[in-house]
C-alpha cells in the first residue's frame, strides 16, 4: 500500500536506520538470544546516531524530530525480527513520563542521558499480584522526612537487567477509598541501596529481552525523585497508555507484513507433488486472506498514527488498534507458519520466533480483553 505519512526526510532516516540495524543488530541476534539480553553498547551506538528519543527537543539532547521517526524505528526493528532491543519502550513509552511530568531539574538531569543511550530506562508497574488493575498496586512509598521509603516487588519488567533508572509506581496513600488518587511515580536509580534486580525471567518468546523481577526493600529515595505531584501517578499512567498501546499496534502490523512476505517467497520455492506449494489453491486462498488482514490493519493504524501526531485524544481508537492488530498478527503468523511444515517448528526459522514473540502482544500494555472493556466504556455501555 502507498503510504502518505512520511516525508523525504523521514524516508532518508528510515534508510539510515535500516543500515544501522543491518550493521549493529542483525549480526548479533543469535548471541543476544543466547545471552538473554542485548549488548549495553548498542544502546550507546543508537543514541550517538540520533535513534533514541527521536521526538525530543535538542535542548535536552534529542534530535528534535517527531513521533513519525519513532514509528520508523518500531517498524524496521519488527521487519528485522528484533524483539529484544526495546528502543521504543525506552524512547516512546518511559522517557515521555519524565519529559511530560518531570520538573526542569529532573529533565536536565536525566533526559540527555536517555537520548544518548548512557541511561537505559525501565517501567515498574506490573506486580506479582497486579497486572491490568493498576489501582491494586501493593508497592508502597512512605514519606520519611525529605525522603520516601519504597517497599514492594515488580515483575515482567523489560530492560530489568540493563536499566539505569526505573520509573516505579507505588502507593503513597494506603486508603482503599483513594485507590486511584493514592498512586505516585518515582524515579529510582539502579544503584540505590535497597533496590535489587532479581532473576532474568525465561519466556516463551522475546529471548533477548532481559525481562526481570525487581525488588525494593526499604529503598530510600529523595523527594526530588518524585515525578510530578504526589498522588498523580494513576493519571500519568492513563495519559501515557494511549501512545504505549498505539506503539504495540505499530509494531504488530510490520511484523505480520514481514512474515507474510517471507512466507510468499518460501511457498514459491517449496515444492510438493511436483510443483511449488504456491500453486495450490488452498495456499493462494490462505495467503490472500492474510494479505487482506494485513492491509486493513495497515490502513487503520496509519490513520490512527496521523491523528495521534495531530494531538487528538484517541483512547478508543488506540485500544481498538492494539487488540485488533495483535490478534491479526497472531492469526497471520500462525497461518504462515503452517506452510513451513516441520521447519515452522524449528527456532532457527524467523517465522517460528515471530510466532512466539507475537503471543505476548495480546497481553502486555493491557490485555486485549481490557482493551475491549475500555472501548465499551467509551461507547457508554
Amino acid at each position: 500500500m502507498e503510504r502518505t505519512l512520511f516525508t523525504e526526510e523521514h524516508e532518508s532516516f528510515r534508510k539510515a536506520f535500516k543500515q544501522f540495524v543491518a550493521r549493529e543488530v542483525v549480526p548479533h541476534q543469535p548471541r543476544w538470544r543466547e545471552q538473554g539480553q542485548v549488548d549495553r553498547e548498542v544502546w550507546r551506538k543508537a543514541g550517538a546516531q540520533g535513534f533514541l528519543c527521536t521526538w525530543m527537543e535538542t535542548q535536552y539532547g534529542g534530535p528534535g524530530g517527531d513521533f513519525l521517526y519513532a514509528v520508523i524505528i518500531i517498524e524496521e526493528l519488527a521487519r528485522a525480527y528484533e524483539s529484544g532491543f526495546a528502543m521504543s519502550l525506552h524512547s516512546d513509552i518511559i522517557v515521555p513520563y519524565i519529559h511530560s511530568f518531570g520538573s526542569e531539574e529532573q529533565k536536565q538531569k536525566w533526559l540527555p542521558g536517555c537520548a544518548s543511550g548512557e541511561i537505559v530506562t525501565a517501567l515498574g508497574m506490573t506486580e506479582p499480584g497486579t497486572g491490568s488493575d493498576l489501582a491494586a498496586l501493593a508497592t508502597t512509598a512512605v514519606r520519611d522526612g525529605d525522603d520516601y521509603v519504597i517497599n514492594g516487588a515488580k515483575t515482567f519488567i523489560s530492560n530489568g537487567q540493563l536499566c539505569d533508572i526505573v520509573l516505579v509506581a507505588a502507593k503513597t496513600d494506603p486508603n482503599p477509598e483513594n485507590a486511584h488518587r493514592g498512586i505516585s511515580m518515582f524515579i529510582v536509580e539502579a544503584n540505590r541501596k535497597g533496590f535489587t534486580k532479581g532473576k532474568r525471567l525465561h519466556k516463551m518468546g522475546m529471548p533477548s529481552q532481559d525481562t526481570s523481577e525487581l525488588f525494593f526493600e526499604d529503598c530510600r529515595v529523595p523527594k526530588a525523585n518524585l515525578l510530578g505531584q504526589e498522588g498523580a501517578g494513576f493519571m500519568m499512567m492513563m495519559t501515557k497508555l494511549q501512545q504505549e498501546r498505539l506503539s504495540v499496534a505499530i509494531g504488530a502490523v510490520p511484523q505480520a507484513e514481514q512474515v507474510l512476505a517471507d512466507t510468499i517467497a518460501y511457498t514459491k520455492e517449496r515444492k510438493a507433488f511436483g510443483k511449488p506449494i504456491s500453486k495450490f489453491q488452498n495456499t493462494q486462498f490462505k495467503l490472500v486472506e492474510c494479505l487482506a488482514k494485513v492491509e486493513v490493519g495497515r490502513a487503520y493504524v496509519d490513520k490512527v498514527i496521523a491523528e495521534h501526531v495531530a494531538g487528538k485524544n484517541l483512547v478508543k481508537e488506540c485500544s481498538m488498534a492494539k487488540f485488533w492488530t495483535t490478534d491479526m498478527a497472531q492469526e497471520v503468523i500462525d497461518t504462515c507458519l503452517q506452510f513451513f511444515g516441520g521447519y515452522g517448528y524449528m527456532t532457527e526459522y524467523p517465522v517460528t520466533r515471530a510466532f512466539m514473540d507475537a503471543r505476548v502482544q495480546r497481553i502486555y500494555a493491557g490485555t486485549n480483553e481490557i482493551m475491549k472493556v475500555i472501548v465499551a466504556k467509551q461507547l457508554g455501555l
